[in-house]
């Protein structure tokens, strides 16, 4: 509540004039998304006919973001507006105007509800509060229906262009659909059908997608990253009864829950993503949605098999 009231008396400095934020001029479209999936698939089907603004920077923290007054005034001043919708953006809401273009990343897939696992950390007030799971991108999938709607958004805004964002979002498809089936041929193919993730999981929408059963220590967006004892317990459990020969963490984790199961179990540890955001480093190298899913990929191979 303390933030969404912050957030209302930011807006109305904004609209006062109070902010000394200006913006740079452009003839392009103006693009501002809210994540870096949004921000991926939109570079991808718009190219170089708009100037596309990722609020959330490299390495931040999503869930602990801030609007700044200029990214308010980015927001309010664009062309379209992209972000993923659900309880964790609702303060969004206080910063759009009307007759704005939104795309919101949810609307575009069916959603499911996050789930509780067997063996998983769950504190609190989080406890027996069915969510809907944020994390629809992580199913090549769900992207591709992410990426027509822009597509199709863009096409309405920019008629003139409107033949280039079919294209890139046809091409774009296409990969998506290769990825997609390359993950059925590594999953189909695997003696281990289960992973498990010495970290949050927000892969809900991927494993459903294939077929694969999990274990995780938390809930996708839960606030708390320590464990119980009971939980490390269990998954060290769930590792030795199904052999497997990997344990995973996800992007931005600091890996010590993996490192304790390691060590309990000589399993090795891998990487996953979640593509929810990159590192300052990965963002310069100009690194995709489509590099983190293949980096996915390889890692099913040795953690499936």
């Amino acid at each position: 509540m303390k933030r969404f009231l912050a957030l209302i008396m930011l807006l109305c400095l904004v609209l006062c004039g109070c902010s000394t934020d200006t913006l740079p001029q452009s003839d392009k479209l103006q693009i501002v998304c809210a994540t870096f999936p949004a921000y991926d698939f939109a570079r991808e089907i718009a190219g170089d006919k708009a100037e596309i603004t990722l609020l959330i920077k490299p390495g931040a923290e999503v869930h602990s973001y801030e609007p700044t007054p200029k990214d308010v005034v980015r927001i309010q001043e664009s062309d379209l507006f992209i972000c993923n919708g659900g309880e964790s953006e609702e303060w969004l809401e206080a910063l759009l105007r009307e007759n704005m273009n939104v795309v919101y990343m949810m609307d575009c897939v069916e959603t499911v509800a996050e789930e509780e696992k067997e063996g998983m950390y769950v504190h609190g007030e989080e406890e027996g509060e069915e969510e809907l799971d944020e994390h629809v991108w992580t199913s090549p999938v769900n992207a591709a229906l992410i990426s027509k709607e822009i597509c199709s958004r863009l096409c309405e805004i920019d008629a003139e262009n409107a033949a280039l964002y079919t294209a890139n979002s046809d091409a774009y498809t296409a990969q998506l659909m290769v990825l997609d089936a390359d993950f059925h041929r590594v999953i189909d193919n695997a003696p281990h059908k289960t992973l498990v993730f010495a970290d949050r999981f927000p892969m809900r929408y991927f494993t459903k997608e294939y077929g694969l059963e999990y274990f995780a220590a938390f809930p996708g967006c839960a606030s708390e990253t320590e464990p119980s004892a009971k939980t490390v317990a269990f998954l060290i459990d769930r590792v030795r009864e199904e052999k497997l020969p990997a344990v995973l963490y996800m992007e931005f984790s600091n890996q010590k829950m993996a490192d304790v199961i390691c060590e309990d179990t000589g399993c090795v540890k891998l990487p996953f993503y979640s593509a929810h955001n990159i590192t300052a480093e990965q963002f310069e190298a100009g690194v995709s949605y489509l590099d983190l899913m293949r980096i996915n990929l390889e890692t099913l191979k040795e953690a499936l098999y």
